[in-house]
This record gives C-alpha cells, sequence and structure tokens, in this order.
C-alpha cells in the first residue's frame, strides 16, 4: 500500500461574518449574547488523502473552498475543525509571490524563499542557476522586485517554486501563467515532476489539464466535498454543477435515467440501436427538450460508428419537444478518452438560428462535415440547451453517448491532419 503524503481529515473552517465593525467589538467584550454574525463554512467536513507519486486534481466552482484547503495543507491558514498531516517537503504555488518581500531584489527572494522551506544557502546556491535559467528575466533578477511587470514577477516566482526540488508540489491556478512560450516550459516541468513520482496536489479550472495529468480528482461545491474518483467521472458531475444540476449525481440515478438507451425493447427501432452505446452515459437536464434518437452517419448514408478519415460524416439528433422552446442550442463534442475536449459545436457557432419550437413536436439537427481526427477511439457527446427565463439552461444532455472509431492509414502529429501538400523545389534545395 502506498505511504500517505497529504492526510486531511475532517477539515473545517468557518468564518463570521460582521455586518458592521462595532458588532465584533460588542461581541469581542462579551457585551451582547445576541449572535451578531453569520456563519460561512469556507469548508465544511472535508477530508481525503494523496498517496506518494500520486497527482491529485481539486476542481469545483468559485467560492467552493479549494485555495482554502490548499492554505490549510500548507498552513498559512488553520482550519476551525480537523486535522492536517503532510509527510515531504512542499512547494506550493499558491498566490505567485506570496513570501516574495517587495523591497528586494530577485535574488534575494530566491534565498529568502529557499530559506523558508529549510534550505540552506549552499543549498539554494546550488539550484540558483536552474531557478534564473527558467525565470529567464535578465539582469533584472538584481533589481528589487517592486520594479517588475507582472510577467517578470510570476516568472521567477514560479521559477522559485518549481526549481527547489520539492517531494510535494501543490499548484494553485499558475500553470498558466506569462506568453505562451514560458507556459509551455511550465508544463514541460510539470510533465517532468509527474514522470519523476513526484506527489502533486494540482487546482485548475482547466478541465483538459486535470483530465489529462491527475490520477484522481476531488470535487468540491460550496465548502462540501460532493465525490472523488477518476477524473473523467467527476468532470462530468462538475459540469452538472456547472449548470445548477447538482443534486444529479448519483451513479444509481444516471443508470435508471439511461435505460431506454441501453434496454433492446426500448431501443427497437431507433438509429442509436445501431451503435454502441456507452454503459456509463451520462444522461441530466431540466427536460423541456429531450433527445430520443441520435446517429452517426458515414459518406455512404449508413449509421455506422467507424468513419474513414478525410471522408464527410454526419451527426443527427432527434430531439422532442415537451415546452415551447425560442432558439434552442443543439450541440454536439468531441473528446478523447481521458475526457479533454477535441471539437464540437453547436447551432449558434455556425449561425443557425432554430426558432420557435413548438410543445409536442420533435425536430432533427444534422451536423455535416470532413473527418480530419488522427485514427483512434473519441467519444461522442449530445446536448440541447438555451435560455429559459432569461438563465442558461440545460434542456438535455448526453455525455459520451457513444465512441467513435476514425479509421486512418496516415495520422500525423496530435489531433488534427491539417491535411498538408507537400512540394520541394529541387533548385532552391541545391543552392
Amino acid at each position: 500500500m502506498a505511504e500517505t503524503a497529504i492526510d486531511v481529515s475532517h477539515i473545517t473552517k468557518l468564518y463570521k461574518l460582521y455586518a458592521n465593525p462595532n458588532d465584533r467589538f460588542k461581541e469581542s467584550l462579551g457585551l451582547t449574547k445576541k449572535k451578531r454574525y453569520k456563519e460561512l463554512y469556507a469548508l465544511d467536513d472535508v477530508s481525503f488523502n494523496v498517496k506518494k507519486g500520486e497527482c491529485v486534481g481539486i476542481i469545483g466552482t468559485n467560492g467552493s473552498g479549494k485555495s482554502t484547503i490548499l492554505k490549510i495543507i500548507t498552513g498559512v491558514l488553520s482550519p476551525t475543525s480537523g486535522t492536517t498531516a503532510v509527510n515531504g517537503r512542499i512547494s506550493a504555488l499558491l498566490e505567485l509571490g506570496a513570501g516574495f518581500n517587495m523591497e528586494y531584489t530577485g535574488i534575494e527572494n530566491i534565498f529568502l524563499n529557499g530559506t523558508m522551506m529549510g534550505f540552506s544557502r549552499e543549498e539554494v546556491e546550488a539550484r540558483l542557476q536552474d531557478i534564473l535559467d527558467f525565470a529567464d528575466i535578465g539582469d533584472f533578477v538584481r533589481q528589487p522586485v517592486k520594479t517588475y511587470s507582472s510577467g517578470m514577477f510570476v516568472r521567477l516566482a514560479f521559477a522559485v517554486a518549481i526549481n527547489i526540488d520539492p517531494e510535494i508540489l501543490i499548484v494553485d491556478e499558475a500553470l498558466s501563467v506569462g506568453d505562451v512560450f514560458f507556459q509551455a516550459k511550465c508544463y514541460h516541468k510539470f510533465e517532468e515532476f509527474k514522470k519523476a513520482g513526484k506527489t502533486i496536489l494540482f487546482v485548475s479550472h482547466d478541465l483538459g489539464s486535470v483530465a489529462k495529468y491527475c490520477d484522481r480528482v476531488v470535487l468540491l461545491n460550496k465548502g462540501v466535498k460532493k465525490t472523488e474518483g477518476p477524473p473523467k467521472r467527476v468532470i462530468d458531475i462538475y459540469k452538472q454543477i456547472l449548470v445548477n444540476t447538482s443534486e444529479i449525481d448519483d451513479r444509481s440515478m444516471i443508470k435508471e435515467n439511461i435505460s431506454r438507451y441501453l434496454h433492446p425493447e426500448t431501443a427497437e427501432g431507433k438509429w442509436f440501436s445501431r451503435l454502441e452505446i456507452n454503459p456509463s452515459i451520462l444522461d441530466y437536464g431540466e427536460k423541456q427538450a429531450e433527445i430520443v434518437d441520435f446517429a452517426i452517419v458515414d459518406d455512404q448514408g449508413e449509421i455506422n460508428s467507424g468513419i474513414v478519415k478525410g471522408r464527410d460524416f454526419e451527426i443527427r439528433m432527434k430531439v422532442h419537444f415537451n415546452e415551447n422552446l425560442t432558439d434552442p442550442l443543439f450541440c454536439f463534442t468531441i473528446k478523447d478518452p481521458q475526457g479533454t475536449e477535441i471539437t464540437g459545436t453547436n447551432t449558434m457557432y455556425e449561425g443557425f438560428d432554430t426558432g420557435v419550437m413548438k410543445a409536442g413536436t420533435e425536430h432533427t439537427a444534422v451536423f455535416r462535415q470532413k473527418m480530419n481526427l488522427q485514427g483512434r477511439s473519441y467519444l461522442l457527446s449530445l446536448g440541447v440547451v438555451g435560455f429559459a427565463k432569461n438563465r442558461f439552461t440545460v434542456y438535455h444532455r448526453l455525455y459520451d453517448a457513444c465512441d467513435i472509431n476514425v479509421i486512418s492509414d496516415k495520422n500525423t502529429v496530435g489531433f488534427y491532419d491539417m491535411d498538408s501538400t507537400v512540394s520541394i523545389d529541387d533548385k532552391e534545395m541545391h543552392r
């Protein structure tokens, strides 16, 4: 059994919110017995652990308690109740530059931060050149950091945190700093940490990065841990929370909702009956409109999940409208098996106004395009959404409904084939 690097046990963080400072003052002096504050639970009985060598992500909406739990783990905040235990030397990228003295030079701040982490001056000096090379801010490193641009500041802060050689790296929304070249360097270093078997606790709104790097994900919502598990499953539940359907996170409910896509009798005569439906399909929405059938159609007009690369194909979705709706959006998304969204579109992006859909009617949206993805298997998600009473509403979504298997005899780099043509001028080559 892997050794535990971080253990979070029943952590609660309670803040008292006072309407005005006088109420706080009166209470501190015991001048009133009446409760003059509102209680805000930034965290409410949160528990999880991280094993050594594991990369664990924490996701959730703003105000869910993600940054608070990291600050408690690193000792920046104290919990109201509960305990944390850390086994290993931590480097934390919470708020980039936290712990920097604005009057000190970059060099002085490098040694200051190294000392705060328990390194001797000699140990910091041994890592100094790596830090300077990574930050790449030139002679500015010998100037007070208060003179830095925001870009130089975050470059130095990241370089210090990630080159100290920690046993545990804690990252809070810090991999997308600086320009695109520095971001690439940050992600490369992050991947080096992961390959080296370092323990990583990673907080980000970038769900693609969470799906790519994390072994397990913890989902927080309004200070409460909703669930934890494989990235793809937890991200799908998080997307429900984003559209205010967080109550639909019980797997047994989901399986009951999708019975019509799996049961042979109810699927008889449907387009989707000729596709392989995902047994873990995620089906949710308020059902003002409902996806009742869908298909992948190849260039021969046949329903077929196997699409030849370079050829045209269609995605069809038939929707039954239970209410009158104006301008509903028909959508599809294609993801890789790890849950990274590769491509997708909807009727709004394509400039197609759907108009008024009457209750009791059914309409089929057909998306036609050429298959330019590389040869491999992907997952197709479908949706119909819109704005009901000025509120974005998910009428119905089917996440990871079925697979699309791209058949190819020529693959290039990445997900998408640029379909390049090559010419070489022999005369030019020999000049």
